[in-house]
């Protein structure tokens, strides 16, 4: 691991059973903690399988991410994490795209950045681009329960994704997904203060970028 710093973190022993779509989002649900991401990268191709790439805005994003999530079980397989060797431009490249859809992708991902900095001038800032909570935003609450409830997931929310998220917290045990509903979900810890910390850290944290999780404790 003599590889310099970089934005840009490269991953492998990546589960290559998972489709693309559903690995980008799981990927961004648990790296977006972190820091702000620019850009994900996951191929399916023979050269490129089990592997992904994650470019964050900032270097100490990437840093923190990669110490923290070293070996983490990702889809049962633990993840190996180093610093990508080349610059993020370089990386997008890998896609094997030319200058058509890197000159789309360009124009796409400026038009992202000033919408995003767009929602950061407003001072009071209900809306964040960042992935983590807004802590201005209080919930109403009920009394501290070992169960949490989620509401406003996102539709391509599963159990993986929220599992992955909840597990970092010591006396985390299970997440309860309600048949039917995509957008609620039910998370158990051992006890009630275990709950409160992963409560308070996850609080208004966007799985996808339109869709900040609300979390409560649930009804005793």
């Amino acid at each position: 691991m003599d590889i310099r710093p970089n934005h840009t973190i490269y991953i492998n022993n990546v589960n290559d059973k998972i489709k693309k779509e559903e690995l980008k989002r799981s990927l961004y649900a648990l790296f977006s903690q972190f820091g702000q991401i620019l850009d994900i990268v996951a191929l399916k191709t023979m050269k490129m399988r089990g592997q992904a790439f994650v470019v964050f805005k900032e270097l100490t994003a990437a840093t923190n991410a990669l110490r923290q999530l070293q070996s983490f079980p990702f889809y049962n397989k633990p993840m190996r994490i180093q610093y990508a060797k080349t610059d993020s431009e370089i990386i997008s490249k890998t896609r094997g795209t030319f200058g058509e859809k890197e000159k789309k992708k360009d124009k796409k991902k400026k038009t992202q950045e000033q919408a995003l900095n767009a929602a950061k001038k407003p001072a009071s800032g209900s809306a964040t681009p960042q992935a983590n909570a807004a802590p201005s935003q209080q919930v109403p609450d009920n009394p501290p329960n070992y169960i949490l409830f989620l509401n406003n997931l996102p539709e391509e929310t599963n159990e993986m994704m929220l599992s992955m998220l909840f597990n970092q917290f010591p006396g985390f045990k299970e997440v309860r997904l309600v048949p039917g509903r995509h957008d609620i979900a039910f998370v158990e810890f051992e006890s009630e203060g275990q709950a409160g910390t992963a409560r308070d850290a996850l609080q208004g944290f966007r799985i996808t970028s339109t869709c900040a999780m609300k979390i409560t404790y649930a009804k005793k």
